[in-house]
């Protein structure tokens, strides 16, 4: 059907076993103007001048992914300027099941803007599907629009949170506590100001007992560890076990990219999420995401460039497979670190579940776990296994 005609014809999805993340069962799915109409186990046919009907049977829908860690202006830059990574395209959201996303700067807050990654959001939105972005990189004092995180949050719409911040690494600028607790204070009541979660995406570096700045901040501030989201807590092992006592707390963020480049070091991602929910870490406070874009550079003993490899969307996709396939976890549970979890933390209300009124951002998927078909906004991204529309430099 040709994508215009999507804006006048309802969509009905019948039969579908759905996960809302959690299992409910058999049901019929109505979308229409970008969003889900009725949830029900059935609904009443209707004229196909009035929808297009879908028969499901067989197949899963699952709410689209969210994935809220992506250089998606590029990134990189460690070993020199033929380093640097290259933009995302919107087909490599879609091949991965990925309908939301979550841009950040990174490493290089120098050379690279807050403007760029601001319109690449933009670009994104125009082409069918759902972004924000974090503001600053890894530097403190961060980069901004407005010359405030605080500022940029209450004022530009695109903007949910500040990061990523690097601490616990030998590229962070080494923010004292004071300015660690100035900054966390003007994400939060800048996000108060402007509806969004205000919240800090905390790049954790190799350092021993990475976690200290963020317990340090809560002790000498009204601050709360729910205002911190860090990531990379599977980036080795002793980083790992840290992890499993802040993530009780606090939230705690599994990168999928990087393995299997550095298997020898990293804790692989779904084996990650199982040892935090087997620590007690509440399923509510993992998420899961793929710093796609991002370079994933190995330094030596001497602080030595020996490898660089990039982050890829898809690993998002083949991870949660894992977690389910190899780690025997709960579709459903597997499901909230992309989906539920992700939109509760980063208030982003219309996303993460599939009920009446949020967005019709969701995904078909068969018993073998292969991504079929995916929806965002209520327009098909991807039919049957193919890609019905990519970026406009795309092949």
């Amino acid at each position: 059907m040709p994508l215009t005609e999507q804006l006048t014809k309802m969509i009905l999805i019948r039969n579908v076993e759905l996960y809302n993340p959690d299992f409910m069962g058999k049901h019929d799915v109505l979308i229409a103007g970008g969003k889900i109409i009725s949830v029900l186990p059935h609904i009443e046919e209707l004229s196909s001048a009035l929808a297009d009907t879908i028969d499901a049977s067989g197949m899963m829908m699952v709410p689209g992914f969210i994935d809220a860690h992506v250089h998606i202006a590029g990134a990189g830059g460690e070993g020199g300027p033929s380093t640097r990574t290259p933009e995302m395209q919107l087909s490599h959201m879609i091949e991965a099941g990925v309908t939301s996303v979550v841009g950040c700067l990174g490493t290089d807050g120098f050379t690279r803007s807050f403007e760029s990654v601001l319109m690449k959001v933009k670009s994104l939105r125009e082409q069918g599907v759902s972004a924000w972005m974090y503001a600053g990189a890894y530097q403190v004092p961060t980069p901004t629009l407005t010359g405030d995180v605080g500022r940029d949050l209450s004022l530009v719409d695109e903007v949910i949170g500040v990061g990523e911040i690097a601490l616990s690494d030998h590229r962070s600028s080494h923010p004292t506590i004071d300015e660690l607790i100035h900054l966390t204070a003007h994400a939060r009541v800048g996000g108060m100001l402007g509806g969004k979660a205000g919240i800090l995406n905390i790049h954790m570096g190799d350092a021993q007992n990475p976690f200290a700045p963020l317990y340090e901040v809560a002790l000498r501030s009204e601050l709360k560890l729910t205002q911190f989201l860090p990531t990379h807590c599977n980036r080795n092992h002793y980083i790992f076990e840290d992890a499993k006592q802040f993530g009780k707390k606090g939230y705690v963020d599994v990168t999928t990219s990087s393995y299997p480049y550095f298997a020898d070091i990293e804790v692989k991602p779904s084996t990650a999420v199982k040892g935090f929910l087997e620590a007690g870490v509440p399923a509510e406070h993992i998420t899961m995401t793929s710093d796609a874009f991002g370079s994933l550079p190995h330094f030596d003993e001497k602080g030595n460039l020996v490898r660089l490899e990039m982050g890829l969307l898809k690993s998002l996709y083949d991870e949660w497979v894992d977690l389910i396939k190899r780690e025997k976890i709960a579709i459903s549970t597997a499901l909230q670190t992309i989906t539920s979890n992700p939109a509760r933390i980063l208030k982003l209300r219309q996303k993460g579940q599939i009920s009446a009124g949020k967005d019709a951002d969701l995904l078909l998927i068969d018993s073998n776990f292969n991504l079929k078909s995916v929806m965002a906004m209520g327009q098909w991204m991807m039919l049957d296994g193919q890609v019905v529309r990519k970026g406009p430099y795309e092949k």
